[in-house]
């Protein structure tokens, strides 16, 4: 009987077209992975995804092909295309953690020469100075209020102090403000971030994908040489564009109740999880579970979802039988809330640009910290610049928004997710938007579905508790 073996295949002695190849031939070939990838060259290598991979379409060889990509000064506006892929994984700079210095801002290729570059870098000069000079008037009042803990050492206490006061002040950074960004991805996922970034409305983020397809290549010369954009991205998007779009709220206004819209979700969701999970560990057709579960008394569907749930502990992952069941969201969040939400990447997200026109928020400790006029100061000066900005170029408009603006989101996910989302967004360590969104996405999904909903495991807070406690205004 031949001996289990379990090793790996080194990135440091084999590149990773190599090693696509070598795992790609054991389909077809006897021999071990070690004995393949010892028979194969760079040029082989080549040669077999050049005639499999791009010839016949099988792509799913270059998803052994795996890359990191560090991306260094790039706007958070351009991140977003970035991270834009579900099946990459991502560590971003946060502005939660970290300050910001007053030249680490891009200014749009698309300005370059243009009447507006120099207003437009006046604004964002603006909002830096602003962002800097809110540091120590939020940090002094949180060392008023968080005194150091017995044997806490400096560097604990000063980490445990600016996490608080500079998420605060992040508010005011614009889209514009630089970052660095960790990628790891296979080729295939690499090939298809290229393409949608080529195809890219911002002259930006056409720059990145076109520096990216390059240092890929160097690792991957042959899975992603055709790379290219792509027509039917250009030419849709362009199009869809330029149909006319109502603007609901007027600028600088506030956000009407219809922040958290539950638009859609199965009725009958809570069954179809009750009658899947039957289905998976018992001898009967779907219909036929369904109908059982249908039939079953309110207490009876209870005890079911208990048996189901009741020891599901917090870091847990339900079964997948949860994503019988699916809820559609319409959104309004600030900016800040959003970066921590497309992080969500098992939902279908679909934000729209960013934009002024959706009012701002203002933390309580701004407001507190007796600086809440400047803060307004500076959001009225980027909303000024916006409008200017929008009527020459509506996406190069969003690098002035600055994070404290709201934003729409449409997401639709299934409760599994829900339980994911909800339980990490909710907790105590989670940003303040962020649970606020979390917190009243729960009670939605609660309202219509109590069965399942209940054993999630949230914060003891309510999203209005959030909102007297650490908003001025929303």
């Amino acid at each position: 009987m031949p001996e289990r073996e379990i090793y790996l295949l080194s990135p440091r002695a084999l590149s990773p077209e190599t090693i696509a190849v070598a795992f790609a031939k054991t389909s077809r070939a006897p021999e071990s992975f070690r004995e393949i990838a010892a028979e194969l060259s760079d040029e082989q290598s080549a040669k077999f995804h050049e005639k499999w991979v791009v010839g016949y379409g099988h792509a799913s060889v270059a998803e052994h092909a795996v890359l990191h990509v560090a991306f260094e000064n790039v706007s958070r506006i351009a991140i977003e295309t970035i991270e834009s892929s579900r099946l990459a994984s991502y560590t971003e700079k946060s502005t939660r953690y970290q300050k910001w210095g007053q030249a680490d801002f891009t200014i749009p290729p698309e300005l370059d020469g243009h009447p507006l570059c120099d207003e437009f870098i006046q604004t964002v000069r603006f909002l830096f100075s602003t962002y800097a000079e809110s540091l120590d008037p939020l940090k002094n009042l949180i060392l008023q209020r968080s005194p150091r803990r017995e044997n806490e050492s400096d560097e604990g206490y000063d980490r445990r102090i600016r996490s608080q006061y500079v998420d605060r002040c992040r508010f005011i950074l614009p889209a514009a403000a630089n970052a660095n960004v960790g990628m790891t991805a296979n080729a295939r996922v690499l090939e298809m971030i290229i393409r949608k970034m080529l195809s890219h409305p911002l002259a930006e983020v056409r720059q990145i994908g076109e520096k990216m397809k390059e240092v890929a290549k160097a690792e991957t010369p042959t899975l992603v040489k055709y790379a290219d954009a792509v027509p039917y991205f250009v030419e849709t998007i362009s199009e869809i564009a330029l149909t006319p779009t109502p603007i609901p709220y007027g600028e600088g206004q506030g956000v009407r109740e219809d922040w958290c819209n539950l638009i859609d979700y199965d009725k009958d969701g809570e069954k179809k999880i009750l009658a899947a999970a039957l289905y998976r560990f018992n001898e009967m057709s779907f219909a036929d579970a369904l109908a059982y579960v249908k039939a079953l008394q309110e207490k009876e569907q209870a005890d079911l979802a208990e048996t189901l749930l009741k020891r599901l502990n917090r870091y847990d992952v339900p079964l997948r039988e949860l994503e019988y069941c699916n809820y559609t969201f319409d959104l309004v969040m600030d900016q800040g809330a959003y970066a921590e939400f497309k992080r969500h990447r098992m939902m279908t997200q679909t934000p729209q640009r960013l934009t002024t026109r959706l009012g701002y928020t203002i933390p309580l400790l701004v407001t507190e910290a007796g600086f809440g006029s400047k803060y307004e100061a500076a959001m009225q000066s980027a909303i000024k610049m916006y409008e200017k900005l929008y009527f020459f170029n509506p996406d190069v408009a969003q690098y002035i928004v600055p994070n404290g603006f709201n934003r729409r989101v449409l997401a639709q996910f299934n409760l599994r997710e829900a339980f994911a989302f909800c339980q990490l967004r909710s907790a105590a360590n989670a940003h303040f938007s962020i649970r606020r969104i979390a917190q009243k996405m729960y009670e939605e999904m609660a309202r219509v579905h109590p069965l399942l909903t209940k054993y999630m495991k949230l914060h003891n807070e309510t999203w209005e508790q959030v909102e007297e406690n650490y908003f001025t205004q929303v």
